[in-house]
This record gives structure tokens, sequence and C-alpha cells, in this order.
């Protein structure tokens, strides 16, 4: 049966709705002569696709909801039940190679038929014609952005029939589910994508990818794109991030979820084989060279190789005590750095480890007893910090430094910068520690703490001796 043919034929002719209408007509011919030949369907199925003709009368209607239909061929006879004669309908149709009217929400193929400013008509494969305009014209494929006629394109159905008769689709729809089916497989591929930056927050960057948007947060950003800014100035960091935008930046993608429509991409994933690669060139006791792109609260990073980064904390950048990382080092610098760890990709530097620890031969400098000359560099609480030379530190405890009382306050005895004669208390070279206290006339409180020791001990010895005695007289 030429249906298709013939309805190409009338879509030059005819009005849309009325080739709906005469093809809905040759369907209800068609199905009754099929069931001629053996393959069964209701009158109900029947009146379904004449839903357009209302010349039946309710009686017959009543009458066609009752009945059931026979048919036979070559001798077989066949009854099919109403409640299943739509599927047996659709089956035999399918078997015949017609084609049935789609329902809200199917997914159709067609062909451009028509493309103007009021929207694109749809070829549905010669039974019927389809319509998408407006907003529905939107597709995140992207797939759709530039048709022409005679391409094949796909469409979610909104309406069975609009005010024009046609079928009302939607590339919208169907863009959408394909575009983020597009996505779901890229991530089970772990395979690198290009998003493009169209805008930044504080967060991160918003980016596309086709044309669904995403999201790729600061810390998933690489070396060169990190926005390191010293003290950690938000406006400074969002107008680095806003510099990026109408970039391309090879990403992979690390969560999709259609229902939320939130997508996270990370450009650090994407580039994790390559770092790999190149890290597996270095290894720990190794020396690198590199220059200071960040200087924070905790230590410094340095970036050394071919995009590669390290971190050098707080306590790896000199032997002395440090309470700023900025007194040590500041961007721009150039360094040589020691590696003292490698592991899941982080990369830990040293730069104390270039010189030898201070500390080994301080004893050949430093004796317990000897006076000193020391540099107050820092107050708090509970003692001073006292620099004897570039590379050792010492600690005077609030308690060695000749105040008056628990609530004797260091600042009315040393300030910060003052330079002064200090005693050394004690000396742990292993442990990097060198105790300090004031000396002569000044360490009077640590005389007087001394001699009330000294008349405890002396009290406790009397106890002890007159004890026996004591119990002598008792008995």
């Amino acid at each position: 049966m030429q249906i298709n043919r013939f309805s190409r034929i009338m879509s030059f002719v005819f009005p849309h709705f009325i080739i709906n209408f005469l093809y809905r007509l040759i369907l209800q011919i068609y199905a009754l002569s099929a069931a001629n030949r053996g393959i069964s369907a209701s009158i109900k199925d029947i009146q379904l696709t004449m839903n357009d003709n209302n010349q039946e009368s309710d009686s017959d209607k009543d009458k066609a909801s009752e009945e059931e239909v026979q048919s036979s061929n070559k001798g077989h006879n066949a009854i099919i039940k109403l409640e299943h004669a739509s599927e047996e309908m659709t089956r035999a149709l399918n078997k015949q190679g017609a084609s049935v009217l789609p329902r809200l929400g199917d997914l159709v193929k067609g062909t451009v038929l028509n493309i103007s400013k009021n929207g694109i008509v749809v070829d549905l494969n010669g039974f019927s014609t389809g319509l998408v305009r407006g907003k529905e014209l939107d597709d995140e494929s992207g797939e759709y952005s530039r048709l022409s006629l005679g391409d094949e394109v796909e469409a979610t159905v909104l309406d069975i029939e609009n005010e024009q008769g046609m079928l009302e689709l939607s590339f919208r729809q169907a863009g959408h589910r394909k575009a983020w089916d597009y996505l779901q497989k890229i991530l089970e591929k772990n395979e690198v994508v290009e998003a493009k930056v169209i805008d930044a927050n504080k967060g991160g960057l918003l980016v596309k990818v086709g044309n669904v948007e995403g999201f790729l947060p600061v810390s998933q950003l690489t070396v060169e794109h990190y926005p390191r800014v010293e003290g950690g100035d938000k406006n400074r960091i969002l107008d680095r991030l806003k510099a990026y935008a109408n970039k391309m930046f090879r990403v992979k993608i690390i969560t999709v979820k259609e229902k939320e429509e939130k997508l996270i991409v990370s450009e650090k994933a994407a580039w994790e084989r390559e770092q790999n690669a190149m890290l597996s060139q270095y290894e720990v006791g190794g020396v690198v060279e590199g220059r200071v792109t960040g200087v924070v609260d905790f230590g410094a990073f340095v970036e050394f190789g071919d995009g590669l980064e390290g971190l050098v904390h707080i306590s790896e950048l000199a032997w002395q005590r440090i309470d700023d990382p900025k007194d040590i080092v500041k961007v721009g610098d150039r360094v040589k750095a020691k590696i003292i760890s490698l592991e899941d990709n982080r990369v830990s530097l040293s730069l104390k480890k270039m010189v030898d620890d201070p500390w080994k031969n301080v004893q050949d400098k430093y004796k317990v007893g000897q006076e000193v000359e020391g540099k107050v560099i820092k107050i708090n609480p509970y003692g001073a910090f006292i620099e004897l030379d570039d590379n050792i530190h010492g600690l005077a405890h609030v308690s060695e430094l000749g105040g008056e009382g628990r609530d004797a306050k260091i600042s009315d005895v040393l300030k910060p910068g003052e330079v002064k004669m200090f005693k050394i208390l004690s000396l742990e070279p292993g442990a990097h520690r060198l105790g300090l206290g004031l000396p002569g006339g000044e360490e009077k409180p640590e005389e007087g703490k001394s001699e009330k020791l000294e008349v405890k001990n002396k009290d406790k010895e009397d106890k002890e001796e007159e004890k026996p005695e004591d119990k002598k007289e008792d008995k």
C-alpha cells in the first residue's frame, strides 16, 4: 500500500488538517482489509483512528463497545477481546508496514519540509506533518542549530493536533534529552571535552559543555589557572577568574545529574594523565628549581617543570621559627627545593633541607650557663622568642623573665626588636630547643624560687627526722 507516497503528494494540494483526516480514513479502511486477511482489529480501534469523524450514532458506539470482532484466514477463526484490541491492531499495522499516529511525549523522526520565521515544518515520513516553533526551536544538543531543507530531525510530540491541524513538536525537549545522554556517556567513558567559560563567581567558573551549562570549581583548576592572590582578597580572586571569560578549557566531567540539571567539571582531572607521566620523572630526595607562585599562611607554592607545582609547608621554609612565610619568600622568587614527598599527585617540597641542619653543631657554639646576646623577635603570653643568630632561636619562658607574680606582663620586661643579654638555661639539639632566661640581678625571681625550694626541702627533711622520735615517745 502506498500510503506514504499518497500523503506526500496530497501535502502539496490540500491543507494539513484535510490531509490528516484523509489519512485517518485511509487507515481505517486499511485496518478493515487487514482484518479480512487474518489480522484482528476491533471496531473500537477503528473509532479511535476516526476521532475527528463524529458520524457514528451513540447506539453504534454502545454496540461497538459490547461486540467482539471475528476474523478468519484459511479456515482459522480468532476472537480478540476489546481491552486487548488496541495492542493487536498496532501490531497488525506494524506488521503490514503502516505508520501509527504518535502519542504525547513520543520521540518522532522526520524530514525538514519548510523553514520560515514562523517555525519549521517537519514531514513525519509521509503520514503526517509537525510544526516546531517559538522556544521549542532551542536545542541543547546543538545538533539542529543550522538546519536545511531535507535534513533529518528528531522531535518530541507536545500536542497531537494544533490549530493548523499539525502535530506540535519540540526540538528543545528532544535536544535536552540528547544533550544529557551525551554528557552521561562522556562521564562513563572518562573522556576529556572542551568547555567554554561564560562567566565566573567567587567559587569558580560557569562553563558550557556543548549547549549545557555547568560549573568548574576553583579547587578543580590547574596550577596555570588557579587564582592565587596574596591575602586571599576575594574581589581580586573574582577579577582573576572573570579574565578567563570566553576561553576554552580542557576538562573532565565529574558529576552529571539531569533531573537537577547539575553538571560539574574538573580541569585538574583532565590534566591528571599528563601530570602522572611528568611526575614519574621525579623522585623523593630529588632537587627541583622553580618559581614561587603563591605565599599563604601555611607555606608557599612553587611551580616547577612543565606546569607542575609543589607546596613548601611553613615548617619546611627554614630551620628557625617562622611566623609569616612572607618573611622568607615572596611571589616571583626563584628557589631550589628538595622533594620530600610524592603522594596522590601532591608534591611536598623543602627549602630548609637544601642547607645543613644548624642544630647539629649547636653545642659547639652555645653552652648551658653561657650568657649570649639576643634580639627579641616576638612576644606571646607564655614567653618571648629570641634570635641568637640567623638559624638559632630560643624561648625565654615567662617564668624566667623576672616578672613578679603570675600576673606580671612580659611587655614590662622586654620589647620586640630589643637586643639584650640572656642566659642559656637548657639546650636540646635533637628537638631544636633552647631555653633562655635573664642573667645576673634580673634573675632574682629564679633565685627566690630556688630559696623557697630549699626551705621546702629542709622542712621536709626535718619532718622525716622528727617522725621516728615521735613514735618512740608515743611508745
